[in-house]
């Protein structure tokens, strides 16, 4: 007996030992690519891609275990929606497998559930302890019903820490005009579009069939988000809002090409239950440092908007198209990156006659759950050249951000389906 208890715990020791050489050995292959992917970054930092898919991934999240799930925008030839990736030895991932028949871009986990969204629903599926799918054929579906007009449909998803799941409904719209995007034509008064979309709706993260009914109009006055994440510093919702278009091209005896490219500012907030952005009424230009009534409402570039409408936490170049935000929470990258948010601009297309602008990831830094001093670019070149940024013509457009277990920085690209992994070489 005394043999054999000697022989497992030599065993025993034997395995664990291998088991953290293993996860030793396994780490220290997480090298960047030659060329960091082709991306330039900060000092100390490397890239690698990790798999080309050969779809349009948007929204993605990484489990404890290191499995990655991501939503694509359309499923892909074998008709899946959702990609289910796992890491090897190098660093890289492998694609494993796939599931759930609808196009969409949310992708969330927490608390053992996966979240993904279609432009009309959110569904949710089982996670085991390995943070493997349980039954990919049979998700919840959790809301339903969602407005989807086909302008702004993409429904992005977050969770807080008290069961609520969050959905971003984009108003299908410029400006609520009588004439969408027509030259002159005014706005709605009292907006129909807000009831039922423009805003951010809260819902239970456990109900399941739930429709409008069920949720709650969180915030209103959004034209459209399409990245979203929970501060864990101060329990709160922060949105990036995709700004109006066009305010040359409708008012053209307000507006002169170049402030219609500059304006307005694509704006992070910091949301409430109850809050009202402003959307259609205003829009904030980051020049000015205010709120401005919208044209169409009876602006004129220069009226301030009432003050009932919310302030953005922080501000940024206007039609850079902000698709993901991420808090960073993880110990990998220096501290000054912790608690601070990663911005994905997915780029901009109507800038002209100014440069094409935006295709990079920047870094907002936070001190308190507030932004705090100047934005950053973190990972830029993704359009692959100068020329094919100004020209808006990228080669890589990014879009979902989201943190690995070592805390490492995923990131996708929907335009030729690339997903890269942003790592740093402790010194």
């Amino acid at each position: 007996m005394k043999h054999n208890v000697a022989r497992y715990l030599l065993l025993s020791t034997a395995l664990v030992g291998s088991l953290s050489l293993y996860a030793l050995t396994n780490e220290s292959k997480v090298v960047p690519d030659a060329d960091n992917a082709g991306l330039k970054l900060p000092a100390g930092f490397g890239a690698l891609k990790v798999a080309e898919t050969g779809a349009r991934p948007r929204h993605l999240t990484v489990t404890p275990q290191g499995n990655i799930y991501v939503k694509l925008n359309r499923p892909n030839k074998e008709g899946k929606g959702i990609l289910v990736l796992r890491t090897n030895s190098t660093g890289k991932a492998d694609v494993v497998g796939g599931f759930g028949n609808y196009g969409g871009t949310g992708m969330y986990s927490k608390d053992g559930y996966l979240y993904a969204s279609s432009d009309e629903e959110v569904y949710r599926y089982k996670l085991n302890e390995k943070g493997e799918v349980a039954n990919p054929n049979q998700p919840e579906k959790i809301i339903t019903g969602l407005i989807n007009r086909k302008q702004h449909e993409s429904k992005s998803v977050v969770l807080d820490n008290d069961g609520n799941v969050y959905v971003n409904i984009g108003a299908y719209s410029n400006s609520c005009q009588q004439q969408d995007r027509q030259k002159g034509s005014l706005g709605i008064a009292n907006c129909p579009i807000l009831d039922s979309a423009g805003g951010i709706w809260q819902f239970k993260a456990n109900k399941l069939n739930q429709t409008y009914k069920d949720g709650v109009r969180y915030t209103t006055g959004l034209r459209n988000v399409v990245g979203l994440d929970w501060n864990q510093q101060d329990n709160q919702l922060f949105v990036m809002q995709h700004g109006r278009d066009q305010l040359h091209d409708i008012f053209p005896n307000l507006y002169d090409a170049k402030q219609s490219a500059q304006l307005p500012a694509e704006c992070m907030y910091a949301l409430k239950k109850g809050d009202n952005a402003g959307w259609p009424y205003m829009y904030y230009d980051q020049v000015q440092h205010k709120k401005i009534m919208a044209p169409e409402y009876g602006g004129d570039g220069k009226k301030e908007a009432d003050s009932k409408f919310i302030d953005p936490a922080a501000a940024y170049p206007g039609h850079m198209a902000p698709n993901g935000l991420l808090f960073y929470t993880g110990t990998m990258f220096p501290e000054k990156y912790r608690n601070g948010a990663f911005i994905a601009f997915h780029g901009s297309w109507n800038r002209a006659p100014e440069p094409q602008a935006g295709y990079f990831v920047v870094f907002q830094p936070f001190k308190d759950g507030k932004p705090s001093g100047n934005w950053e670019v973190f990972a830029d070149n993704f359009a692959g050249s100068p020329e094919k940024l100004a020209s808006g013509r990228a080669d890589h457009r990014p879009c979902g951000l989201a943190q690995g277990p070592d805390g490492s920085l995923y990131v996708t690209d929907d335009a030729k389906g690339t997903i890269y992994r942003i790592v740093y070489a402790k010194k």
